[in-house]
Formats: structure tokens, C-alpha cells, sequence
């Protein structure tokens, strides 16, 4: 690790560089388990945000209307028992790849529904696997530090479309016709534009509820059935307005592929939850308590904006996060901004800080939110242990507030220099919680 940290502090085109190498790697790993991928219909998910949350909707969707589908993310990989995924990666690399596909198409999988990363593009590591679908959740500024410019960004996520049969894209971002000039065969979709849109829009604390609109209007649509589009009715138990988007790219697969109006929906409706996502965590307290797994400035204005209908004039919002080491340093200084525009209360704190000194990291966001008024131990704090950072931001909340853990969502470590430790923000703040209300009731 200090050898590879030494090279691309020193080498400026380290990245590209190496790209012969994870290419040898990935070749070599496709044969060794002859090619798993090509064994499957693989639709593959990418985007900055909703891509863990898109992926489980559409390998819910599909195993619940009778077909075995495998599923691979951040979060989890596996057919139907989940393994928990502890890398911190999204796309593993080639060789763990190759094996968990040879794993989940020898239990009988129909289908693979794959998370994948510009990263994973970039190098290679999905060598192999033929895509029957692309589908695009959206595309912000993100990994920066790796491909130096958004159009780079950009056009690597594109090679996804490049190697489909068929494409999902999202019409609301302002690159979908980028992506859609990539396929010849694609279906849009949005709440403001796309072939399917939602209409009818309901929020609540317990999901969403829209009609599926066809509007097949427009020159730049491309659908080889488009009037076989249809109307109808999709819910969710997952609340959010990012939640209509990733159920709209899990609808627009399941009319690809042919499901019926029901099975769509009942199938998306089978989701409860994803881990590290807007996950509540309730032991008794008179506040609401959210991690998630938000670490991108859209991420964070998409958590903020799904809290929004949860919010009244008394309910004060406390957010706590970090930022990874050697990972969008560029965005630091934005995400604290972001936050503090949205909370009345922020808590800076540790995240995987690799390499980089976190003190440093976290002045960095803490600039942000000073930009926005701030001022530290009044309503902004750096506390550098996590726990630590936890446990005041659940003592800052007074009863209907909202609490905001954010950063690190389903991860079980946290890497600090060169170690994995042992750490899980659902499992920390749903211990604090527990000694809180112990004290409390003992008063």
C-alpha cells in the first residue's frame, strides 16, 4: 500500500499507466473461471448516486416475479442468501469478480444485476461480461481525484452504454442524451422529462406513490415498442424523492425484459429497505435517527431533500460527517457548505482517512460550513473520534429532531492509515441510543 501510494503521488499518469496491468489481471480472471459472466443476462447500474438502491429494487423485482437473479454492490453480493460485501469498493476487483460470478451463476442464476463504477470501467475489471442492459441513475461531479475532469468522468461511465443491447437513462440529468447517442436501443425516464414519468407524486415517511406516465413524445426517443408502453401504478416502502428515480430505472428493466404492470410493481414493492440507506434507527427515542450512506454533495442534498416533508418549523436538523482520505478532496469545502445550508446543527468527524491526516480533512469541511456563518462548539463541532462524534450529535437532539449520520452507511470498518477497524454506523448509533434511554429512564 505505501509503495502504490509513493508511485501515484510521484507518477502523474500512474492511473493510466497501470491500466495494462488490471486489463492482464482482468483477462487472466475471466479465464480462469471461463468467462461466469457470459453465462448470465447481466444488467449492469452505474451513476454517482442511487446505483446500490436501483440494483436492489431490479434483483427484488426480478426474483420476486419467479426468475433466480444474483445481485452484486456495495452492499452485498449473492443469489438468495446475501453475503455481506466488506471491501470498500463498489466493483470488486477482477479476480474476486470473476469468482463470485462463477459462484452465483453455479446456484442456478438467470440473471446478474451489477453495480458498476467508472473505476471498474476504467480499468478493465468487467472484461467478459456482455451487457444485455446499461441503465444510467445520474451523474454529478464525483472521483475527480481519479479521472481528473467530469468529461473524462463522464465518458468512462459511457463505455457501459457502448458495450449494451439496450440502455435505462435517466432524462433529468443533463447528460442523458450523452449517454442515449451511446445506444442504439433506450428507454428514458423522470419525474420532469422521459419516455416514463412519473406523475401523481406522493411522499410520505413510509415510501412513494406515482403514476408511471408513457410519453412517448419527442424526436430523440428511441424505443423499438413504444406502444406497448403502459400506465400504471408503482409504490414503494422506501421513502425519498431519489426513491421515484431508482424505482423508474427498476420499472423501465422490467418492461425491457417483458414483465406484466403487476409484476413491476409488486415486486418493487417487496423492498423494505436497503442497508446503509436511509436506514431509521429507532430504539425508543422521541427523535428520529437516519444513517445513510451519503458522501457525495448530491447525495447529501437528495438526504436533505428526503427528510424535507419530516420538517416543521421546531424540528431542528443535526448532521454529522467526514470525508475519505485520498477521495474527492475537491468537494470538501462543498459538502460542509451543503450541510450547513440544511442543518442547524453539524458534527465534522472522522471517515476513511487512509493515508491523509483526518484534523486536516475535517478543517476542510469545517471552511465550508464557517462560509455559511458557523461557528465552532456553538453549532459546529470536530470531534475526531466517530463514536465520539456520534454520541454528541444524539445528545444535541431534543424531542421531533432529526439526526443525520452520514458517510459510511452499511460499512462495517473504517480505515485508518493502513488498517481496517472494526466499526459500524448503524450498529454504534443504535447502541448510544439504547445507553441514552437507559439513562434517561433511570432518572
Amino acid at each position: 500500500m505505501k509503495i502504490k501510494t509513493f508511485l501515484m503521488d510521484n507518477l502523474p499518469d500512474y492511473n493510466r499507466l497501470v491500466i495494462p496491468y488490471h486489463l492482464g489481471k482482468a483477462i487472466l480472471a475471466a479465464e480462469k473461471y471461463h468467462f461466469p459472466g457470459k453465462k448470465m443476462r447481466v444488467i449492469a447500474v452505474t451513476g454517482t448516486n442511487g446505483k446500490t438502491s436501483t440494483c436492489f429494487l431490479i434483483w427484488k423485482m426480478l426474483n420476486h416475479a419467479g426468475y433466480k437473479t444474483g445481485l452484486m454492490t456495495t452492499v452485498a453480493w449473492g443469489v438468495d442468501k446475501l453475503e455481506e460485501q466488506i471491501e470498500h469498493m463498489t466493483t470488486v476487483d477482477a479476480e474476486t469478480l470473476n469468482y463470485r460470478m462463477n459462484e452465483i451463476e453455479k446456484q442456478g442464476a438467470e440473471f446478474l444485476v451489477l453495480e458498476v463504477t467508472s473505476h471498474a470501467l476504467a480499468q478493465h475489471r468487467i472484461f467478459g461480461v456482455p451487457i444485455e442492459i446499461a441503465v444510467e441513475t445520474n451523474v454529478t461531479h464525483e472521483h475527480l481525484d481519479y479521472h481528473k475532469t467530469f468529461e473524462n468522468y463522464r465518458a468512462t461511465k459511457a463505455k457501459l452504454f457502448k458495450m449494451a443491447k439496450a440502455g435505462v437513462i435517466n432524462e433529468d440529468d443533463g447528460s442523458w442524451l450523452y449517454f442515449a447517442t451511446k445506444v442504439s436501443n433506450y428507454i428514458t425516464y423522470g419525474i420532469k422529462h422521459g419516455m416514463l414519468q412519473a406523475e401523481e407524486v406522493e411522499e410520505s415517511a413510509s415510501g412513494v406513490k406515482y403514476i408511471v406516465n408513457p410519453n412517448t413524445r419527442g424526436i430523440n426517443h428511441q424505443w423499438k415498442n413504444t406502444t406497448k408502453l403502459p400506465r400504471f401504478k408503482i409504490e414503494t416502502q422506501i421513502p425519498g424523492t431519489f426513491t421515484v428515480y431508482n424505482s423508474l430505472a427498476a420499472t423501465a428493466v422490467g418492461l425491457i425484459l417483458g414483465l406484466s404492470e403487476e409484476q413491476i410493481h409488486d415486486g418493487i414493492y417487496s423492498l423494505e429497505s436497503v442497508e446503509g440507506r436511509m436506514n431509521r434507527i429507532d430504539e425508543g427515542q422521541d427523535f428520529t435517527a437516519i444513517v445513510d450512506y451519503a458522501h457525495t454533495p448530491d447525495a447529501f442534498l437528495k438526504v436533505f431533500e428526503a427528510i424535507k416533508s419530516a420538517r416543521t418549523e421546531k424540528t431542528k436538523v443535526i448532521s454529522l460527517f467526514g470525508g475519505a482520505g485520498r477521495r474527492d478532496e475537491s468537494t470538501r469545502e462543498e459538502r460542509g457548505e451543503i450541510g450547513a445550508k440544511n442543518s442547524d446543527y453539524i458534527v465534522v468527524t472522522e471517515d476513511d482517512s487512509r493515508d491523509e491526516d483526518p484534523q486536516m480533512i475535517m478543517e476542510e469541511f469545517a471552511k465550508g460550513a464557517e462560509k455559511q456563518g458557523y461557528v465552532r462548539e456553538k453549532n459546529l463541532f470536530l470531534i475526531q473520534d466517530r463514536k465520539e462524534a456520534i454520541h454528541k450529535a444524539l445528545s444535541l437532539a431534543k424531542k421531533n429532531d432529526i439526526v443525520l449520520v452520514l458517510g459510511k452507511g452499511h460499512e462495517k470498518t473504517i480505515l485508518r492509515g493502513d488498517k481496517a477497524v472494526p466499526f459500524e454506523d448503524i450498529k454504534v448509533t443504535s447502541e448510544l441510543l439504547k445507553e441514552m434511554q437507559k439513562v434517561a429512564s433511570s432518572k
